[in-house]
């Protein structure tokens, strides 16, 4: 009995152990059974047969990988319906599937993979670039090639790269060829580039030749010329067939291929001529593959397998590499001890006396385990690094661009998710930093449709019988500009003669009409018409047309034909003079300061030459009266007092040089005051008429009113509409006490017309903005850019300016100077000649002082009898000034005033010694003094 219950336990144990073993380190199967649904008879399927075959044995023969465990692979053909690849599907998930490769097209990817969420099967596809397929809704879909999204965001910068704006899409009218385009209209949006016209084909493969030369034909009346072909290999060379029927294969067409056509020109080269000549000059993407010596070996033994009748493609080498892909995740499966296993859905229930058996599918018990490990995966494989990023995408997507041309075709480019485009392979730049610039954006040279190698302008004027509808404002002033010929549609005018020139200079005929815009009783409202543009009421717009900042917004604007700017007028007229004009050239200020200088540098001198020279003593009154005369008459240079100290004349010298520019400045400003017209109107410009509280005028319609408003925050209750050039002068004339205005704001154009015949007017100040007047076209319209050429080229062959002169009258009112500013001078332009003056003044009275202090310091003391009888007088202020007043010995004069001496005749010096009698004798008893007591 005791030998029984070990028996059994020993039985229980291991059975226990087993089962846990299996669970944490399984025993892995002998095989694993793995699908694939794709198109048989497609280029892609046909690769894709052979490539996933010898993926297989590959993995089969490689023991590292699976250790013993051999993939079985069950091959569907789809042929890309949606109904038979669901078919296939659930078939499979009958026979213990635990992963299918595939499908190939976006519509059995979308229907099963409903189907692999369900039952947890992961899909891995190597063919499905439709971008709308997401790991949220279709979380066991994984992509194992790139999404369309990065393949139409390389043809949009293809198209950015070569400033075309519009593009025509031509697209296979299911799943992917829809979304295929949604995609690369996102990402033409994002460069201010646009999907014009898009086409879908129907998906059948028996399409009609008619129905393919319908659509070419309505493309052909299109305007852009760049085609985008987006669809199969069926449809694409039938749809370049017709082209090439259509002449739609020549020059200023261009064709873009995704890589559908670069599969078929890897796979099935060479083409016969006859389709060679259908697509010359057309550009295709390839993904691109970088180069390795385990790719160039499976290309020698791909060569090998098919005796060189079918070449390996992009898609082929993405299939092998996703059985390799699925073996490493299977491999890191088990290794986590995965168990393979299903078990049924208790949802799916047999509908009773039903014969479709739906208990037979079951779901993979650890399918979220292997699709982790899938999306974990990181190696290299032919196709380069497998990695998936966070949202599920490969790693480092890049494009090779191809220029198909003679019998096969050549790479001028690259483009890559991380620089862009280059002519440098993306390897060598994933060493380096990302760079985005334009000018780091290169591609090779392109032979184009036509066998041409300049770059076609991308657009022509549709050639579909419609004409342009270009408004036209009917102005009612200023009709120099434009105006309608009345009771015609007929319009004339400057605006109107530049536009009809450039127009003729266009290298293709353009179609229009003009249409009038206003009811003719007033001017319109400008940004009015011009958003008869975005609602597409307009075509265009020619005419007075301000560009401004706010209409930049929503329209493009051609080169200006003519500078434009805002500009204030005023009224004028000269000023009576007066009898007292000749007072009005320095201000109070100035006239006080340069009459104290006079008096201050008179003192002056007369302190530094009073003690050495004769003609500074004498009476007080006379000295006083010196000093007067000697201070004014500098201004005229008339004075005749000599100056004998080094001092005064530094101190004169310096002053007759402020004199000298005062003088000048004075009369200059003078000649200005009594000859030059003045404004009578306070207004002096922008900044003054902001500050003012006078009324403004402004031009009905201008955009002069919100300018004024918006911008400079001038209350409207001050603006004043005025419709005409009368309206204009009547206003300024009347001023702001009689209803009218105090100034005139407006565009200078219209300001050099209004001032042609009224000359009591004048521009005040300079003109405070700077805009001119061009043509409205749509945004991103080709016709505004080759109107723009046309205008330069009227500029530079004088035409332009002959239309002006031919249209806007000349008048010397316009061409006067146009900014009056007060001619009265201030204290503030002559303040540094005061300046140096007064230091000059300064230095030499100091100096001058100096010496007085130290001659006092050494003159002997007054005796004692005087010095008793005057105690109450004397002191030292009275010994300073005497000492300043006494005058200096002749003996100590210097040599100056001896020379001076003896320069004087006999004569002269007797009739001097005869008036000074008493002097002499004085001086020589003095003389006699000095003698007897040496």
């Amino acid at each position: 009995m005791n030998a029984a219950w070990f028996i059994f336990l020993l039985f229980l144990h291991s059975g226990v152990f087993q089962m846990g073993y299996g669970r944490n380190a399984s025993t892995r199967p002998a095989v694993v059974n793995i699908g694939s649904i794709f198109a048989f008879d497609t280029i892609i399927g046909r690769v894709a047969k052979i490539a996933i075959d010898e993926a297989v044995k590959d993995v089969n023969s490689n023991l590292s990988i699976l250790r013993g465990t051999k993939l079985t692979v069950t091959m569907q053909n789809s042929n890309c319906s949606g109904f038979i690849g669901m078919v296939e599907a659930l078939q499979y998930m009958e026979t213990d599937v635990v992963a299918i490769i595939g499908p190939q097209c976006s519509v059995v990817a979308h229907i099963i993979s409903h189907v692999a969420n369900e039952l947890q099967v992961p899909l891995l596809s190597f063919a499905v670039t439709d971008p709308t397929l997401s790991s949220l809704q279709f979380p066991f879909f994984v992509r194992t090639t790139q999404s369309d999204l990065y393949q139409m965001t390389a043809v949009a910068e293809i198209v950015d790269y070569y400033g075309w704006k519009e593009v025509i899409a031509i697209f296979i009218d299911d799943d992917g060829g829809r979304n295929g385009v949604s995609a690369l209209n996102d990402k033409l949006a994002e460069r201010r580039c646009r999907i014009s016209y898009k086409v879908g084909i129907p998906p059948d493969s028996d399409v009609n030749r008619g129905a393919i030369m319908d659509t070419l034909v309505k493309v052909a009346l299109m305007q852009s010329r760049i085609i985008v072909l987006h669809v199969n290999q069926i449809i694409g060379f039938k749809v370049f067939s017709v082209a090439n029927y259509l002449g739609m294969m020549g020059n200023g067409y261009v064709w873009i291929a995704t890589d559908w056509l670069s599969s078929v020109l890897d796979s099935a080269s060479p083409l016969p001529s006859e389709t060679m000549d259908t697509i010359q000059g057309v550009l295709t993407l390839r993904q691109h593959t970088p180069d390795s010596d385990r790719k160039r070996a499976f290309f020698s033994r791909w060569n090998k397998i098919t005796g060189g009748s079918l070449g390996l493609n992009s898609y082929g080498l993405y299939a092998y590499d996703s059985v390799w892909l699925l073996a490493h995740a299977l491999d890191a499966f088990f290794n986590q001890g995965g168990v393979i296993s299903f078990s049924n859905d208790s949802r799916i229930r047999s509908v009773a006396g039903s014969t479709l058996h739906l208990e037979a599918m079951s779901i993979f018990d650890d399918g979220m385990i292997l699709l982790k490990n899938i999306l974990l995966s990181n190696f290299v494989g032919l196709t380069g690094p497998l990695k998936f990023k966070s949202d599920r995408s490969l790693v480092l997507p890049a494009y090779d661009i191809i220029n198909v041309l003679g019998t096969g075709f050549r790479r001028i480019g690259y483009w890559s998710n991380y620089s862009g485009l280059s002519t440098i392979s993306p390897e060598a730049l994933y060493t380096k930093p990302p760079n985005r610039s334009s000018a780091s954006q290169k591609l090779y040279s392109v032979i184009w449709p036509g066998e041409t190698l300049s770059k076609p302008r991308g657009w022509v004027f549709p050639n579909n019988g419609k004409q342009l509808r270009i408004g036209v404002p009917n102005r009612v002033s200023y009709r120099e500009f434009v105006s309608r010929v009345r009771g015609t549609d007929i319009f004339k005018g400057f605006c109107i003669d530049v536009f009809t020139a450039a127009v003729n200079l266009l290298p293709y005929a353009v179609p229009y009409k003009f249409i009038s815009f206003g009811d003719g009783r007033k001017n319109p409202t400008y940004m009015e018409l011009v958003n008869k543009i975005t609602t597409g009421d307009f075509d265009a717009v020619v005419g007075d047309i301000a560009i401004v900042t706010n209409r930049t917004k929503i329209v493009d604007f051609t080169q200006p034909y003519v500078s434009s700017g805002l500009l204030v007028v005023a009224p004028f007229k000269k000023h009576n003079t007066g009898a007292w004009a000749f007072l009005r050239p320095f201000s109070p200020r100035m006239w006080i300061v340069t009459g104290s200088f006079f008096l201050v540098v008179g003192i002056v001198v007369w302190i530094l030459e009073h003690r050495i020279n004769d003609d500074f003593r004498g009476p007080p009154k006379h000295q006083v009266i010196t000093v007067l005369w000697f201070s004014f008459s500098t201004l005229f240079f008339a004075h005749r007092e000599n100056t004998m100290s080094t001092l005064g004349r530094l101190v004169l010298i310096i002053w007759l040089f402020v004199v000298l520019i005062i003088n000048s400045s004075y009369t200059a400003s003078l000649t200005s005051i009594l000859t030059v017209q003045q404004l009578s109107s306070p207004i002096k410009g922008i900044e003054s008429l902001i500050t003012s509280d006078e009324p403004v005028g402004y031009q009905v319609g201008s955009f002069a009113e919100h300018y004024l408003t918006d911008e400079l925050n001038i209350s409207r209750s001050r603006l004043v509409a005025l419709g005409s050039p009368e309206e204009y002068a009547s206003a300024l004339k009347r001023g702001p006490e009689k209803g009218g205005v105090a100034a005139v704001v407006d565009e200078r154009p219209y300001i050099e017309v209004f001032l042609s015949s009224q000359c009591n007017f004048r521009i005040v100040g300079q003109e405070f903005t700077k805009s001119g007047w061009g043509f409205a076209f749509p945004r991103d319209s080709p016709l505004a850019v080759d109107m723009s050429t046309a205008i330069l080229v009227l500029a530079e062959n004088g035409d332009l300016q002959r239309i002006h002169d031919k249209w806007l009258k000349q008048s010397t009112c316009s061409l006067e100077s146009t900014e009056i500013e007060s001619n009265r001078l201030h204290l503030s332009s002559f303040w540094g000649l005061f300046l140096i003056c007064g230091i000059a003044c300064f230095v030499a009275l100091f100096v001058y002082f100096l010496q007085i202090l130290r001659r006092l310091r050494s003159a002997p003391p007054p005796d004692s009898a005087s010095s008793g009888l005057s105690s109450s007088r004397s002191g030292p202020l009275q010994r300073f000034l005497s000492l300043m007043d006494e005058k200096e010995d002749q003996s100590k004069s210097g040599r100056k005033r001896r020379k001076i001496e003896k320069s004087l005749s006999e004569s002269d010096r007797d009739d001097e010694l005869g008036r000074k009698p008493k002097r002499r004798g004085t001086e020589m008893s003095t003389r006699s003094n000095l003698n007897s007591s040496n």
